[in-house]
């Protein structure tokens, strides 16, 4: 049977919730991934880029610093350390859960004391170095599958080798599939032992997924033969499953918990997979998610998205393979890994909305000092309930709050709470949406401080942490804004143990800001 909706992924000081889909996006730091190697090759455009992604709707973001592209170039620890390191110790200080994608323990190591929350390592966990670093940090795991799964003979040359060699005979390759002369000897620098031991350990990961059996034939009258579609399922589930399995639980008895683990097939021709094999994996996630972790889909641009939609421009393939990761939800996969972050939120969330009920919880802060405010405060009200799949459960009474911030008069605030079907963003879009059908005035240079007909802060939702320019989920603010504490009051028994519960740090009453008045009484929205 599949995993519990309200599954939970374990990552560092984050309990990510599983109770919808969840998108991780790609951060390539590299000038030679497949689809968008070069184009955020330094640190400041790759933070400022994942950034942008938080703001999308990425709930994780994935910075790698080498390419596992078929036929790629390895990079040194040093390297790859040299391009991750600045941008995840900025998106880990903004909040962000962060994923490193990387095969080198060193990197893996670093990484996770600089506030990476994730390790993604290609090689499912087959070095002994990384289980270390694994069993040492508290970060969730990507549990991948490289190789091959049948035993056909390639399209095209998949190497996932860091030695000398294999780089040699790699570029060989390539140069004879293109009619021209291949590197010679001396343009490669000898291999180290380091490099042949991660080379012997891929090649494990490779022998032990491969041996499946290839796609059946049957004779049929008259002496001719027909291929089925796709190969056979059983033996490719077989190797992949049990690779991902047998990973997981050698984790597990290494010391770390099954709730920080997560499994990833490995699509694509860089990992081992023709096109048929990755639509027969892909049509098995079910399968996948019986086994108990949460499973990810990661087949964002791979090349059998574009077999099965006719789309060969790498860069043009995001709305198929949204259309991929729809079927992968359905199916059971939680962790969508995306290049296309908006393009993806925008579909899943609006597929997840009408496919699936999942109401839940929410706190709105709401705040006038310009006008009428009660009339402001009962007006917002009444617009919040009337926000599509989401309605007003019970409204604070108002109160007459000191000024803070830099705001210059005082303020009268109340909390709404609500349960919601929308994504927090698409939530939020809403509530700027009532503030402008207010009058609310947004003067540039008084962001946050300036007057406001009303002002509608999202302030938390129910298994919802995000990070962003956008958003920030609980609000940044929350436990030192005693005008939304004491309004909370009227709406629970003890706000401060809820807070509490959910990470939130209230402080003592006279640290607190904004502090409470006057109340002002009921607010009339109905």
């Amino acid at each position: 049977m599949l995993r519990e909706d309200r599954a939970t992924w374990r990552c560092g000081a984050h309990e990510l919730s599983l109770a919808r889909p969840r998108i991780m996006g790609v951060l390539n730091v590299t000038p030679d991934s497949f689809s968008d190697g070069g184009t955020h090759d330094t640190a400041d455009k790759a933070i400022e880029w994942g950034m942008q992604l938080l703001d999308d709707g990425a709930d994780i973001i994935d910075v790698g610093g080498e390419s596992t592209r078929p036929g790629f170039t390895a990079v040194d620890p040093e390297e790859e350390a040299r391009r991750v390191v600045p941008v995840i110790r900025e998106l880990a200080a903004a909040g962000a859960i962060v994923s490193v994608d990387t095969r080198h323990p060193e990197v893996a190591r670093i990484a996770s004391k600089l506030g990476a929350s994730i390790l993604n390592d290609v090689t499912g966990f087959t070095n002994p170095e990384m289980v270390k670093v694994a069993v040492e940090s508290d970060c969730g795991l990507v549990v991948m599958h490289a190789g091959e799964v049948s035993d056909h003979v390639q399209r095209r040359s998949v190497t996932l080798d860091s030695t000398a060699a294999a780089r040699a005979a790699a570029a060989g390759k390539v140069a004879e599939g293109a009619g021209s002369a291949a590197s010679s000897p001396e343009d490669v620098p000898a291999a180290s032992p380091e490099d042949a031991a991660v080379s012997q350990r891929l090649d494990e990961v490779m022998r032990r997924s491969a041996r499946a059996a290839t796609s059946p034939t049957v004779r049929l009258a008259g002496g001719s033969n027909r291929r089925f579609t796709l190969p056979e399922e059983a033996p490719i589930m077989r190797r992949v499953m049990g690779f991902l399995g047998d990973q997981a639980r050698g984790l597990m008895r290494a010391g770390v918990s099954r709730e920080r683990i997560c499994i990833d097939p490995g699509p694509g021709p860089g990992f081992g997979k023709l096109a048929d094999e990755d639509v027969v994996i892909q049509r098995a996630n079910a399968k996948m998610a019986s086994l108990g972790y949460p499973v990810m889909c990661a087949v964002s641009r791979k090349r059998f998205v574009g077999a099965v939609s006719g789309v060969h421009d790498v860069a043009k393939r995001d709305a198929a393979t949204a259309g991929v990761c729809i079927a992968a939800v359905e199916n059971g996969a939680r962790i969508l890994r995306v290049h296309d972050v908006a393009g993806v939120a925008q579909a899943i969330d609006s597929y997840w909305s009408v496919a699936h009920p999942d109401p839940r919880r929410a706190f709105v802060a709401l705040g006038s000092n310009v006008g009428d405010r009660l009339e402001y405060l009962a007006r917002a009200t009444s617009l919040i309930n009337a926000i599509p799949l989401t309605c007003v459960t019970a409204v604070s009474h108002a109160y007459e709050t000191d000024p803070a911030y830099g705001i210059a008069s005082p303020v009268a605030n109340a909390v709404a709470e609500i349960r919601t079907e929308l994504a927090p963003l698409v939530l939020m879009d809403a509530l700027l949406d009532v503030e402008d059908q207010l009058g609310r005035e947004r003067v540039p240079g008084e962001e946050g401080h300036g007057p406001r007909t009303i002002d509608c802060d999202l302030a938390w939702m129910e298994g919802e942490t995000h990070a962003g320019r956008r958003l920030t989920l609980p609000h940044a603010g929350l436990g030192e804004r005693d005008f939304v504490l004491i309004p909370m009051e009227d709406l629970m028994h003890d706000p401060v143990r809820f807070l509490a519960h959910a990470g939130v740090k209230v402080l003592p009453r006279e640290e607190r800001v904004g502090l409470v008045r006057e109340n002002l009484g009921e607010i009339a929205w109905e």
